[in-house]
């Protein structure tokens, strides 16, 4: 008898422990938005850490022609912008230093608390080029084989979420310049930007950036 009390109370223990409830495993972390604002705005001086808004504006609405407009732009890009810094993709002597210092967590935080940001408008500026850059951004350039700007980064230039960034209202310097960049290679982290800017000349590059500032 006792054998088979011993017998039912060890079944009855496995059957208890199937039934149990399973324990599931941590997803990743929540982008913090909160956190996010406050290392942007504040940075962090123990570890070196200079605040993004110092170059980049509040709320990432910069006033430096040379600086990128971050207000609105998609989480995915920023993360991945921020990632490509910290390696040989994409060097910069002022961001690659400080992306360094960044864990993964705090580049998604700074990234949500951007991607929730108004858009900050711009303004073409040259109106002799308006044309040719309209031209180029709506229907590319089909004898250099380069296509429209449009069919990625969408005919107002909000961009795709996770696929291509928001480029409409950036200041005319700053795409300028990672246009040449692309073309001459002095920026890895996009080979097709790469590929079409080896087509255009300093000429487009100008129109297209140009026309790009007044997008909205």
């Amino acid at each position: 008898m006792t054998s088979f009390f011993v017998a039912v109370l060890a079944f009855s223990s496995v059957a208890h422990a199937a039934d149990a409830p399973k324990t599931q495993p941590a997803g990743p972390a929540k982008a913090d938005p909160a956190k996010g604002e406050a290392l942007y705005t504040n940075g962090d001086a123990a570890r070196n850490i200079t605040a993004c808004v110092s170059c980049h504006g509040a709320a990432g609405a910069s006033t430096i022609s040379a600086n990128p407009k971050l207000g609105g732009q998609h989480a995915a890009y920023i993360h991945k912008q921020l990632t490509n810094f910290q390696g040989a993709d994409r060097s910069n002597p002022i961001m690659s230093p400080l992306a360094k210092l960044l864990t993964d967590d705090e580049m998604k935080n700074i990234a949500a608390y951007l991607d929730a940001q108004p858009a900050k408008p711009g303004a073409a500026k040259d109106k002799d080029s308006l044309a040719l850059g309209k031209k180029i951004y709506r229907g590319g350039i089909a004898e250099k084989s380069v296509p429209a700007c449009a069919g990625c980064h969408s005919p107002n230039g909000a961009g795709i979420p996770a696929q291509f960034p928001r480029i409409g209202g950036q200041h005319q310097d700053y795409t300028v310049t990672e246009l040449t960049n692309f073309r001459s290679g002095a920026r890895k982290n996009g080979p097709m930007m790469a590929t079409i800017a080896k087509r255009m000349s300093d000429d487009e590059i100008k129109a297209v950036a140009d026309y790009i500032a007044g997008l909205r």
